[in-house]
């Protein structure tokens, strides 16, 4: 049988806005009073109802997450930042895997405003005019973490990717090389065809070396497209000597699948990859990453989003965060 808050103040002998104040930490209760409808409360085994506070306070003190694969490290760790601020702010979680299918992500969203949260932080590889539309009918605060929309109309937290791509590339061409290839996830996503692509280009333009799209290979951020893009890269007339890849995941299908060729990591080809998941330090050698601080997005996300849900004043709804190379043992020293 469920217990409601009337059979505590009928048992408590108090009113039931009484026990309303004790469990909403209400100050204006007397202590002997606060005591005896804790220990009821306790021995009831009462717990209060968050559809039905929320139905009073117009607020459930919930958030809805929208991810693509929680199994994915990447989204693992931004998960994490939320969670850990969602906490701190007295706020719970509702998790849902929209595996970057776009009719299940604008379904999730419908589910978890039906749910009545209190605001929603979202992840996906391509924000379409269509999620656009759906996030400005919201009734309640949406933000982006780790997510690019092109219009800037929507709250969002990144880093400046193409700036990151243009480093990675920039630290190969420091050391000497000239045939440096990119690999990177489906060229659909914004992220991928406008700004890792972007920065790459530029990085190359810079120093007076021509793009060549045959050293471009398109992957899905699995190992095992990291395998295959490598086998495409072999195939260029003139092979790279460098690579930079757009996840750990890929990475380190590149990276295996030149040592299943008989190559050497960094030897024959440098390696310098994108995420700086626990991945990146799991596998010989260790690797060269761009360092984006992907606890640090979720966690902004979600602190940005508490002042959106509460009408706190933003100074900025779009927060680039700082990023930066760790140079480890997948890359040799400058020439």
């Amino acid at each position: 049988m469920n217990i409601t808050i009337y059979d505590v103040a009928r048992e408590a002998n108090v009113s039931m806005a009484t026990v309303s104040r004790v469990v909403n930490g209400n100050p204006n209760v007397k202590p002997t009073t606060r005591k005896k409808v804790l220990e009821v409360i306790e021995r009831l085994g009462y717990r209060p109802n968050a559809v039905a506070r929320g139905l009073a306070s117009k607020k459930t003190t919930t958030v809805g997450v929208i991810i693509p694969d929680i199994s994915n490290t990447v989204f693992a760790e931004l998960a994490r930042g939320i969670e850990d601020i969602a906490t701190m702010y007295k706020y719970n979680i509702i998790l849902s895997n929209s595996d970057q299918n776009k009719d299940k992500e604008l379904h999730l969203l419908n589910t978890m405003l039906g749910k009545q949260v209190d605001g929603l932080v979202f992840m996906g590889g391509n924000i379409t005019k269509e999620h656009v539309e759906e996030f400005q009918k919201s009734p309640v605060p949406i933000v982006l973490a780790g997510s690019i929309e092109k219009t800037g109309k929507i709250p969002a937290v990144n880093i400046d990717y193409e700036q990151a791509a243009y480093d990675a590339v920039n630290t190969f061409i420091v050391h000497g090389h000239k045939q440096i290839a990119i690999v990177i996830g489906p060229l659909a996503e914004p992220i991928n065809s406008e700004k890792w692509i972007a920065g790459y280009k530029r990085a190359l333009s810079e120093a007076g070396i021509e793009y060549n799209e045959d050293l471009v290979a398109e992957g899905d951020y699995t190992y095992d497209s990291g395998i295959e893009a490598f086998e495409k890269l072999l195939e260029a007339e003139n092979k790279p000597t460098a690579i930079f890849v757009g996840s750990d995941e890929m990475a380190l299908g590149v990276v295996h699948g030149a040592e299943d060729k008989g190559y050497s990591i960094p030897t024959d080809f440098e390696v310098i990859t994108s995420d700086n998941t626990k991945l990146a330090l799991m596998v010989r050698p260790q690797l060269t990453t761009v360092v984006q601080p992907l606890y640090d997005i979720g966690a902004v996300a979600m602190r940005l989003l508490t002042k959106l849900m509460n009408k706190e004043e933003v100074e900025e709804q779009t927060v680039i965060l700082p990023h930066r190379i760790e140079t480890r043992n997948s890359t040799k020293a400058a020439q």
